[in-house]
């Protein structure tokens, strides 16, 4: 499928519905409330695909001590693998010395942009760091993650929607769906 033609719904096979995505988001709140009650907690969330999952995660945490901010990486381009070269487009503008800090991701794969993050961030000396995922799929993992939070867990299989994108297409779908980019 050249990059400039969009695949019509009909075509993605569903994965993830919206309901079963929205009940895993309150359990994963739950979680994480259960972790670190209302000790204060930076959440950073990782763009662009995590946006969706970000927003609706921290509208069910029940923290009154959170502090947002963001990053960007970037190691796809417009390819469906990674380059294992991971870019650093955007940083946090919170200090993040000395504080708890939850990255929330949408999905880990191969593993090496977590890596790079959670490297750079513990060079921080941060107090606490944990990582939640809304997809782990481990059929492409080439680096060790502790991954602290998973939504679902994918064995194999390029999926869009709920943030998650294909050529920048997809993001807003309401629920993830398996593509087969070409």
């Amino acid at each position: 499928m050249p990059a400039s033609e969009v695949m019509d719904i009909r075509d993605l096979k569903p994965v993830f519905t919206q309901e079963q995505i929205a009940t895993r988001v309150r359990e994963l709140a739950s979680e994480i409330d259960g972790v670190y009650g209302d000790e204060p907690l930076v959440v950073v969330c990782v763009l662009k695909g995590a946006a969706i999952f970000f927003s609706d995660l921290i509208r069910n945490l029940h923290n009154k001590n959170l502090e947002l901010d963001f990053v960007r990486l970037s190691s796809y381009g417009r390819e469906s693998t990674s380059s294992k070269h991971v870019i650093f487009n955007k940083d946090v503008e919170i200090d993040i010395c000395d504080k708890h800090v939850l990255i929330v991701e949408d999905i880990v794969d191969s593993g090496h942009s977590m890596c790079f993050l959670l490297g750079q961030f513990a060079a921080r000396r941060v107090r606490s760091l944990r990582l939640a995922t809304l997809v782990d799929k481990g059929e492409r993992r080439e680096m060790d993650v502790a991954l602290d939070f998973v939504g679902f867990t994918l064995k194999k299989g390029f999926i869009v929607g709920y943030g998650l994108d294909y050529d920048e297409r997809y993001r807003s779908l309401p629920g993830i769906y398996e593509i087969t980019p070409e």
